[in-house]
């Protein structure tokens, strides 16, 4: 031991202090810390065993005297640190060491082993560097969270455990204590609400996920009753579970409260009885999960579900209306061709066609907010664009709201998705409605807004001129505390279930997908509005538009045209518009009475097919026409809010119904342009 000393240290003069040196070396070596003291050269001074036995160094390395770069030389060739320039990184690590400072860190060694090593200045003489062997520690951490799944077990076998144990328990208190930190550390680590309940619920344990849900600290709640830490609503809900656990059964219930900031909170238990020595259940085991998030998803879900079949019936019931629309448009616009003028038909007939046609456009707009599509910007006029929501918002707002728009006597066009728009101000609009439900006032405006380069730093947009929007209401208003997180998704005011809380971020990311920007500024009591600016352009280019032709010449004779609707009523008027435009025409009820017919006829020159039919639909009738017939002009006419061409036939256009005559017409046009022979050349 004596050995170990070098001599910048002063040796023990007298035998006494010979004896304490030596029991201090003695007391070292029984450490299990590796410890070594290094001069301020460096160069080790002394050591105990433990050096020798957790880092495998050599007896001949570990001197009194060696230097500290020795033992890093000595490391890398046996590759405790990795590859590299050993070199230079022994020179890195060299600059570190006589720095002097305080520092620890974590080594992995080859063999797998973990060291925590740690350096302790010893100012103006040099450093104390001890060495501690945590593998079983990080392996037991390791172990945490696999042992969670079978913590019920354990539980109960712990419990034995412990009955069996209560004798050793005065003897093993220091070491039990200690045991206890651990877990407490670990159960505060577990992503898990977790506590303990005595058989008269009163906790005795939770973890800090537990107390920090309920708001409380970890010495408060301890010792409450279950009631004083829920409240009595929430205790009301989960009361006869617990009764049910109090018979020895474990039960799993969900349940809901309102926290210290208002918001609506959920979450899944399950609580395990503890068995008692002398009968009965002496305590429970309590383990949660916040599933707020989950729930707000599921929400969001059920929302997505309800939008999605929305979409679909109303798409079917627009297929159905248009054909009934179809027929009504039909025979009025036949109806006044073929009365006479000036004798009072057209004062009866004209209102009619009118009310038709705006059936049309209302389920054209129906249809808008059951799409799903890109944004596709163009000049939209946003006067025009929101008189023209007038009648759609009024019917989804309640007798009860007045809605009052303030539009541009000029022509304002903004460059933005026209139905995306539409679904914006939609959005907006049904939020004001729920925040006014005694009712109260809407008010639409729109004006110009340029944004000034120091302004537009302010808003986040390019300085320019802008298109403002503003949609105020007279209803609630919204807490200041809340606004902050009104476009966060899944955020909501609302009652749980009746809203996703994806409205206003939809809404937002529109707008900012635009290039523009949107705030809210509300007063609780007295209303909300909401401003938002999008870019402005200028008026799309005028098209010259020609006025449709009322007979069409396909070539020197007029060509049979192959009639195909499964609606009677609806063949009737497109037949009878055909042959007003010069075509003689021949019917199928379906899809294959049409195919027979195209195997059959030869003087068939167009096909005019609806798109839905039972058994067998027009996209199949066109591509096993055009497979019959590679030149022959085909039609397809659909009551659906989308009609796309069937697949590999991109040149077949379709008309969505209703229809007049002249769309027809142009209709046609197009679609046997593509198939109509070219003017000879001159030679």
């Amino acid at each position: 031991m004596i050995a170990r000393i070098a001599t910048p240290f002063i040796k023990p003069s007298s035998p006494e202090e010979l004896r304490r040196y030596d029991l201090l070396l003695a007391g070292f070596d029984l450490l299990d810390q590796a410890i070594a003291v290094f001069d301020a050269t460096p160069k080790l001074v002394t050591w105990n065993k433990a050096l020798l036995r957790l880092l495998d160094f050599p007896e001949d390395l570990v001197r009194v005297g060696t230097p500290f770069e020795e033992f890093l030389r000595f490391n890398f060739q046996r590759g405790e640190y990795g590859s590299g320039d050993v070199e230079r990184l022994i020179a890195e690590r060299m600059a570190s060491v006589r720095a002097f400072q305080p520092h620890s860190a974590e080594r992995t060694r080859p063999n797998g082993q973990v060291l925590a090593i740690r350096g302790v200045p010893i100012p103006n003489l040099g450093f104390v560097s001890l060495w501690t062997d945590i593998t079983e520690q990080r392996r037991y951490e390791r172990l945490i969270e696999s042992q969670n799944a079978e913590l019920e077990t354990r539980v109960r076998a712990r419990t034995a455990e412990l009955e069996a144990a209560t004798a050793r328990l005065d003897a093993l208190a220091g070491q039990l204590s200690r045991s206890e930190e651990r877990l407490r550390l670990i159960m505060d680590a577990i992503p898990a609400l977790i506590a303990y309940v005595d058989a008269g619920e009163r906790y005795r344990f939770a973890n800090r996920g537990y107390t920090e849900w309920f708001g409380f600290d970890r010495d408060a709640i301890v010792g409450r009753s279950i009631e004083e830490v829920f409240g009595a609503e929430a205790y009301a809900q989960i009361k006869p579970y617990l009764d049910q656990a109090a018979t020895g059964e474990q039960v799993s219930y969900e349940y809901s409260r309102t926290n210290a900031a208002g918001k609506q909170v959920y979450a899944r238990s399950a609580v395990v009885p503890e068995a008692s020595v002398a009968g009965g259940v002496q305590g429970y085991f309590v383990l949660s999960i916040d599933i707020t998030e989950q729930k707000a998803s599921q929400a969001a879900l059920i929302q997505a579900q309800k939008m999605e079949a929305v979409g679909q019936l109303t798409g079917g019931l627009a297929h159905d209306f248009n054909n009934l629309l179809t027929i009504i448009t039909g025979n009025l616009a036949t109806l006044q061709d073929k009365l006479p003028a000036h004798q009072g038909y057209e004062d009866y007939l004209a209102p009619a066609l009118s009310a038709a046609r705006r059936g049309t456009e209302l389920i054209r707009r129906l249809l808008t907010f059951s799409r799903q599509q890109p944004l596709e910007p163009s000049p939209v006029e946003v006067g025009a664009l929101v008189h023209g929501m007038t009648q759609l918002l009024s019917r989804s707002l309640t007798e009860r709201i007045a809605i009052h728009l303030e539009l541009p006597t000029e022509k304002l066009y903004a460059l933005v998705d026209p139905h995306q728009l539409e679904n914006a101000l939609l959005n907006l609009a049904i939020n004001a409605r729920d925040a006014m439900p005694e009712g109260g006032e809407l008010r639409i405006a729109v004006a110009r807004r340029h944004v000034s380069a120091s302004l537009a730093l302010l808003v986040e947009v390019p300085a320019g001129e802008y298109v403002q929007f503003d949609v105020s209401d007279t209803g609630t208003g919204i807490p200041p505390e809340l606004l902050p997180r009104l476009f966060e998704p899944f955020f909501t005011t609302k009652a749980f279930g009746t809203g996703s809380g994806l409205g206003l971020a939809m809404v937002y990311g529109f707008i900012r997908q635009s290039g523009g920007n949107i705030r809210i500024l509300s007063t609780p009591g007295k209303g909300t509005n909401v401003r938002f600016i999008v870019p402005m352009t200028a008026a799309p280019a005028a098209r010259p538009v020609a006025p449709p032709p009322e007979t069409i010449d396909l070539a020197a004779e007029s060509r049979l045209v192959l009639l195909v609707e499964d609606e009677p009523e609806v063949r009737k008027v497109i037949r009878q518009q055909l042959t007003e435009l010069g075509f003689p025409v021949i019917e199928a009820a379906n899809g294959f009475e049409a195919r027979a017919m195209l195997e059959a006829v030869e003087d068939i020159a167009l096909l005019v097919s609806d798109t839905v039919m039972p058994a067998m639909g027009g996209r199949e009738l066109a591509a096993a026409a055009r497979s019959l017939r590679p030149t022959l002009p085909i039609l397809l006419i659909t009551g659906y809010a989308t009609g796309d061409a069937p697949p590999g036939t991109p040149d077949i256009p379709t008309l969505r119904k209703p229809f007049d005559r002249a769309a027809l017409a142009a209709a046609i046009r197009g679609a046997v342009a593509p198939f109509a022979p070219s003017e000879p050349t001159a030679p």
